[in-house]
């Protein structure tokens, strides 16, 4: 460890040394955080339970107990970050920057010693023109925007509110008050689900159509509200079984999402929005996927439809050294277009879900670059059976969970 810190030392030399000859000129910023967390119950969640998305379904044993009614805690570190933003010289007329930012939550735990891998999560390089800006490399998803929930808990809202970081090329333009948005993303840590199996890249590269994004916002005194519209391309498939005999197949799949924000902001008060209705948006982390609707009979090629999902958030916080917020997400599934083949030939994320909500109640005191914060969390899943006439899913019941987290942070 020690060595790593006089490696990380003799690298920020070097950096500072080439940026005086080389008339650039940077800044580092970061985080220290530490994150504590109880559950009433197991839940879907990633990065060893620190990034919670929703309950997990009722699973009775022999004698019809609940094995996921299981409460747990733990505590964690890896969210320290470190960031580097650079501003160098005129290129193509245009200003130039670029980000670097890192943390380590990049492991699992379940790998002994693997406990301080370094992952990126921005890096990219931005040319701005005045008007028009230019974006290539790896930050946050279109869907996540810059209207999100401020809330203690890690995941951000999620799975309500969209969460991904995806390389891209990234183009704004600014008219008057209005900023318009064009980006091409690709997958890398954030990926979609399919026949193969979960979280494959094969699926969007094979489709090699990258995801497009294109939106329009209005922005005027602490007042933004926006509207964006989203293609997802991907080839589930390439090749086929039937019997005995192998065939190439051209499967494709096509899913689309639309979403409305909106968010003021004063000196006391902030009021963050978002709705989606949206398709297949497993990559960022938002319940959703596809289902087979018919099957060649002499290839066994797939075809697709996609699952439609309603999703919305609202957040409110008041006040500045001490501040109180609450927060509330809702899910839908709202079914198919066509029947489906079979409930089991689905791929995504919470397909069985009819509905999910959260309500969260948080308090937060902040201090120059020092914050402390705990939150209390309410959510509810209705799992159910998924009807293959219509996708939808019936019969449902309810699995809770009740989540305490708790921040304490500090930023330079």
């Amino acid at each position: 460890m020690k060595r790593f810190f006089i490696l990380i030392a003799a690298t920020l030399l070097c950096v500072s040394v080439s940026a005086q000859m080389k008339d650039f000129s940077y800044k580092f910023y970061g985080r220290v955080r530490t994150d504590v967390f109880y559950n009433s119950r197991h839940n879907v969640e990633s990065v060893e339970g620190a990034f919670f998305m929703y309950p997990k379904d009722v699973q009775l044993d022999a004698n019809g107990e609940d094995l996921n009614a299981v409460s747990n805690s733990g505590d964690f570190i890896f969210c320290t970050r470190l960031g580097l933003d650079i501003t160098g010289p005129m290129l193509f007329n245009a200003k130039t920057t670029a980000k670097i930012e890192t943390d380590f939550g990049g492991f699992s735990t379940s790998v002994l010693g693997n406990f301080t891998t370094l992952r990126i999560r921005h890096a990219y390089v931005n040319l701005d023109w005045g008007r028009s800006s230019l974006l290539v490399g790896q930050t946050w998803h279109p869907l996540f925007g810059e209207v999100l929930p401020s809330i203690v808990n890690l995941n951000t809202g999620c799975p309500f509110q969209p969460f991904s970081r995806s390389p891209q090329l990234q183009y704004n333009y600014k008219f008057s008050r209005f900023n318009i948005k064009a980006a091409a993303v690709f997958q890398n840590q954030y990926r979609s689900s399919g026949p193969l199996g979960s979280k494959m890249l094969e699926y969007s590269r094979d489709a090699v159509m990258p995801e497009m994004f294109a939106g329009i916002d209005y922005r005027k005194e602490g007042f933004i509200v926006g509207v964006g519209a989203d293609v997802l391309t991907l080839t589930p498939r390439t090749q086929s079984t039937k019997g005995e005999l192998t065939y190439k197949v051209s499967e494709r799949n096509v899913s689309a999402s639309l979403l409305a924000f909106a968010s003021y902001s004063s000196e006391w008060w902030k009021l963050n929005a978002k709705t989606i209705y949206g398709q297949n948006n497993v990559h960022t982390l938002s319940l959703g996927g596809y289902g087979v609707t018919s099957i060649d009979p002499v290839t066994g090629a797939y075809d697709y439809v996609n699952f439609n999902h309603s999703t919305s958030w609202v957040n409110v916080v008041y006040g500045k050294k001490w501040q109180v917020g609450l927060f509330g997400g809702f899910t839908k599934n709202l079914g198919t277009n066509k029947p489906l083949v079979s409930s089991s030939m689905t791929y995504g994320m919470g397909m069985d879900i009819d509905k999910l909500y959260n309500m969260s109640v948080q308090t937060d005191y902040n201090i120059k670059n020092f914050t402390i914060g705990v939150e209390y969390s309410y959510s509810v899943a209705d799992y159910g059976t998924i009807q293959t006439a219509t996708g939808k899913v019936t019969n449902t019941h309810a699995a809770d969970n009740h989540r305490i987290a708790a921040l304490c942070n500090y930023s330079f």
